[in-house]
């Protein structure tokens, strides 16, 4: 078990696993604006600019080699995240989703991902040569859509992978993020998390999810079984509520930041986990991280799409 304990004092190297899609966001006239987002690479976007110079954060997926993955590539680089961990696979394309948001924020999303090259990530032979490297990173952060994205197989190798980056002192962070339609069965999913889950040190949940997936009553429920796991630091997400969080024993609750208008709550969790994350890393205490999320995530919902300005 490694505790969440501020990073050394060499620049840290952070590799969040996942995948980006292309997104149109639908406007109220109609008309389709287009640009790029996925649950880990807004993370990863906002971890980058929150974290700064202090750390190197790198993105593990795999695109295809058309235009579209050719300018995801430029605009990562230029939030400064690390491309040696990308693959390009010939022939392949990424995902695409559409965002189509109701007068309250809500969101609805329409996918169409089944071919997308993420899901030969942990196949390829390429990939050998990345999951030999990212045991010796500081941090290792997924989520559940990392999870369902990468198939069987590809989950069985970023098992190993978690393993032995523990072993070697990394923290591991997971997102929930359950997604039922990236799924066979709720079997299947239940299957996939609970394999991980005994790796995991920083867990960040969205309620909603827990509930979904393990049909939890309350959250003191969800609490016990990650206890019961022996999950060292809990975080769970209620939207506009306060947070909650147990971390080796000690209990907090952090209210929200609040808002007079919500535009759109698309990467309000990825934004959260980012700000909460870079916090942790860099010596903040889990009130301090948690003030820090809800800080970033108010200031994401009021503004359409994933990615907010710089």
């Amino acid at each position: 078990m490694n505790t969440l304990s501020p990073l050394g004092p060499n620049t840290p190297r952070i590799a969040l696993i996942g995948e980006c899609m292309i997104e149109l966001q639908q406007r109220a006239d109609g008309s389709l604006q287009q640009s790029f987002g996925g649950d880990t690479l807004n993370t990863a976007v906002y971890l980058s600019r929150a974290m700064g110079d202090k750390a190197q954060v790198d993105y593990v997926t795999a695109l295809g080699d058309d235009s579209f993955s050719d300018a995801m590539c430029r605009i990562w680089a230029d939030e400064g995240i690390g491309l040696d961990l990308v693959q390009r696979l010939p022939g392949r394309l990424p995902g695409l989703y559409c965002i189509q948001t109701d007068a309250a924020g809500e969101r609805r999303f329409l996918y169409w991902r089944n071919e997308a090259a993420v899901r030969d990530c942990f196949t390829t032979p390429a990939a050998a040569p990345i999951l030999a490297a990212l045991p010796d990173y500081d941090a290792l952060y997924f989520s559940g859509i990392t999870l369902a994205v990468l198939g069987a197989q590809g989950r069985e190798k970023l098992i190993e992978t978690l393993i032995e980056a523990r072993q070697r002192d990394a923290r591991i962070v997971f997102d929930n993020n359950y997604r039922p339609r990236l799924w066979a069965s709720v079997e299947e999913a239940r299957a996939a998390y609970r394999s991980v889950l005994p790796h995991v040190d920083l867990a960040l949940l969205t309620v909603d999810d827990e509930q979904a997936l393990f049909h939890f009553e309350d959250c003191d429920a969800v609490f016990e079984a990650y206890a019961q796991i022996g999950t060292p630091e809990v975080v769970l997400k209620r939207g506009s509520e306060a947070c909650l969080i147990r971390c080796d024993g000690e209990a907090f609750e952090v209210p929200a930041q609040k808002v007079k208008k919500v535009v759109d709550t698309t990467a309000a969790g990825d934004s959260f986990s980012a700000a909460y994350l870079a916090s942790r890393l860099l010596g903040g205490s889990p009130t301090e991280a948690a003030q820090a999320g809800h800080l970033l995530a108010s200031q994401v919902i009021q503004v359409p799409g994933a990615l907010i300005p710089k």
